[in-house]
């Protein structure tokens, strides 16, 4: 097989294209290296340069590279700025995967792998969230990836392309420090970026319905998540017209004052959090039922927390040399 992965040059990308080309399968990155990096591709794996609107160009890469099968990785995903600028999400997001699908379908590609997210759950009141919680999503960001999933379930029906859509929760953690997350967006990073200034790191809200106040959420390591996509893209090559939707999480809730704790216990700091107010739209909590993928892939989680935040912490401090504890 020989796997497209669009977005492959990004953070979980990146990850993905390893444990891809570590389980013996073919890959070819699709990348418009808008946040994507050229030099994490490795050697050996051609890169194409373009865009997923870009009809013409994905129809030349499938073929020419004789692709059998895609991961679609490559979309905006920060949820403020999709409520700032909707319209270019879901042409990003929506339209970019409509014409993706296109020139997939045209190629008679068999097999095809949605990277979809717990933002389509929206605000669950649930203490567990299975695949059949009702979708419901807080932002411009999370409909697309719902928008999305319907898209991909409808062109599998009507043509026998085999899918799934694999919801992602709460993503952290590197395979090694030069493949760690760049951006600053998630709790994780977050937090290094206020220890690193001599800030304390900051808790929106701490009178959730929670056992300590504050949100709980459910963390997965990028090596686990990128492996969940090895085992889905195998599964799809064994069950044509087969179609997943699928919860990538470990199944634990984690606090953000927990988190912190353990932020500060890694990285050697001693700097207490500050509370400000709520963040519009934060649910109290979001925890994945992991039940479903372990039955249809026989995948489970194998890195805890800990090794989710050291692994990080290596990658953030060989950025950011001024960070690290003597």
């Amino acid at each position: 097989m020989t796997w497209l992965i669009t977005g492959g040059a990004g953070y979980i990308g990146t990850h993905v294209v390893r444990a891809m080309t570590q389980a013996g399968e073919r890959a070819v990155v699709y990348d418009d290296l808008s946040t994507g990096i050229a030099a994490r591709v490795p050697a050996g794996v051609p890169l194409v340069e373009g865009s997923t609107l870009d009809g013409a160009l994905v129809a030349r890469t499938l073929a020419e590279h004789e692709v059998t099968g895609v991961v679609h990785l490559a979309a905006k995903k920060q949820v403020g700025e999709s409520v700032n600028r909707p319209l270019h999400y879901y042409r990003q997001n929506v339209e970019g995967l409509r014409v993706l699908l296109d020139a997939v379908t045209e190629a008679e590609v068999p097999s095809f792998v949605f990277s979809s997210s717990a933002a389509v759950y929206g605000m669950p009141d649930v203490d567990l969230v299975t695949e059949e919680t009702p979708c419901a999503p807080l932002s411009p960001y999370g409909e697309t990836k719902l928008a999305g999933e319907w898209l991909v379930r409808a062109t599998g029906r009507a043509t026998g392309l085999s899918t799934a859509s694999l919801r992602y929760f709460n993503v952290a953690g590197a395979a090694s420090p030069e493949l760690a997350d760049v951006g600053v967006f998630n709790l994780v990073p977050m937090v290094f970026e206020r220890l690193t200034e001599n800030a304390p790191p900051r808790i929106f809200g701490d009178d959730y319905p929670t056992p300590d106040g504050t949100c709980v959420r459910d963390y997965i390591h990028v090596v686990d998540l990128a492996e969940a996509h090895v085992a889905a893209a195998r599964a799809l090559q064994s069950s044509p017209g087969h179609h997943l939707t699928l919860n990538i999480g470990r199944g634990e809730g984690v606090s953000v004052r927990e988190m912190i704790d353990l932020v500060n216990a890694v990285t050697g700091y001693d700097r207490p959090p500050t509370v400000t107010p709520r963040r519009p739209g934060d649910p109290a909590r979001v925890v994945a039922s992991a039940d479903r993928i372990a039955t249809e892939l026989d995948w489970k989680a194998k890195y805890d927390v800990q090794d989710m935040i050291t692994s990080a912490w290596e990658g953030w401090v060989r950025l950011h040399p001024e960070a690290a504890r003597v």
